[in-house]
């Protein structure tokens, strides 16, 4: 029954990367903005948690449009595991109990792109073909 959504793969492939570039984008906007204002943000500076803001936007943004998408998947990836360990993996071990699922699922979902690459619908796909 579901088979005939196989037909589709290449563009759903396009449409996650690009829902999955938009919400990282915005945690980027949020941090490096101020929009929407939010409690509990990182300050700016030169650590991993200031950091954060000014990468989520660059690399949310290469990644939504899918310009050079399997390296920024790579470093995306990398990100959200460092970044993981040192804001939620420290408090518990459990995802669920420290609050750490959305970075980890992040992370996995960077992971998958580096093997699967930006889908029909990218920069990465108009620059191969011509």
């Amino acid at each position: 029954m579901f088979d005939r959504f196989s037909a589709y793969q290449p563009q759903l492939l396009s449409l996650l990367r690009i829902v999955t570039g938009l919400l990282f984008v915005s945690h980027g906007v949020a941090k490096v903005l101020g929009f929407p204002p939010m409690d509990g943000l990182p300050p700016p500076g030169l650590s991993i948690a200031g950091l954060s803001g000014p990468l989520e936007l660059v690399l949310g943004t290469l990644f939504l449009i899918g310009l050079f998408t399997r390296p920024v998947a790579f470093l995306a990836s990398g990100f959200c595991a460092v970044g993981y360990w040192y804001a939620h993996g420290l408090q518990s071990p459990y995802p669920i109990v420290n609050g750490g699922e959305t970075i980890v699922l992040y992370c996995f979902v960077f992971l998958y792109f580096v093997a699967a690459g930006p889908g029909p619908w990218s920069v990465d796909a108009m620059r191969r073909r011509s």
